[in-house]
């Protein structure tokens, strides 16, 4: 088993994470390239001491950008896993 610090990298705060935080009892986390469903529902059941009903891994990637000082080398940014965790009733993460 993973350390869950390994897995869970940080919380994403966005609107429209909030609004799920607030409304459905979802919460977003970044976690590590090579994680999956299990490895994340325990991670939060053991980090938070919550109970986990449902997670959704979304995988975003790369976007090749060019660099206005080396246009001639093209870069990535901003590739990453995510996952949304919604908890069951009566469970609720105060992250802030």
């Amino acid at each position: 088993m993973i350390e869950s610090w390994k897995i869970l990298k940080e919380y994403r705060v966005t609107e429209k994470a909030s609004a799920l935080s607030a409304n459905e009892n979802c919460y977003t986390f970044e976690v590590a390239p090579d994680a999956n469903r299990t490895e994340v529902a325990e991670a939060v059941e053991n980090t938070f001491k919550v109970k986990v009903s449902k997670v959704c891994i979304l995988n975003r990637k790369p976007k090749v950008r060019r660099s206005r000082m080396r246009k001639s080398l093209p870069g990535q940014v901003g590739g990453m896993k995510k996952a949304m965790v919604v908890l069951e009733k009566g469970y609720k993460i105060d992250i802030i």
